[in-house]
């Protein structure tokens, strides 16, 4: 890893952490966080106070086919449709020190679409 590599990675834990310590999810309103690697997404929907994962999703676990950015809304409308089948409406969005561009942003405006309010 090179000396640019690892300031970027440094960079993005550092935005993580700062943004971690400010977010916090409730059983009311948990956190929905989201992970992105270069060629997947993911996302789960978080309890903080009790420590507990309620709702997972993984591009993968989607039939579509077409680019990245696509895959990425519709895993944002799929998290939703999970979402409301255990009665969850509304979230706090954790983007993990991510920018709201791209793929990020795709996922969150298929969540919103799905019927999430953050």
């Amino acid at each position: 890893m090179t000396n640019r590599e690892r300031k970027k990675k440094m960079a993005l834990l550092r935005r993580k952490q700062r943004s971690r310590a400010k977010i916090f999810g409730t059983g009311e309103r948990p956190r929905l966080q989201v992970f992105r690697s270069l060629k997947y997404i993911s996302a789960q929907i978080i309890d903080d106070t009790h420590g507990h994962t309620l709702i997972a999703a993984h591009v993968k676990q989607l039939q579509t086919e077409g680019s990245r950015t696509q895959q990425a809304e519709a895993l944002g409308k799929l998290i939703a449709k999970k979402a409301q089948t255990k009665q969850i409406r509304k979230v706090v969005f954790d983007r993990s020190g991510y920018k709201f561009h791209g793929r990020v942003k795709a996922f969150a405006l298929g969540a919103r679409a799905g019927g999430l309010e953050f």
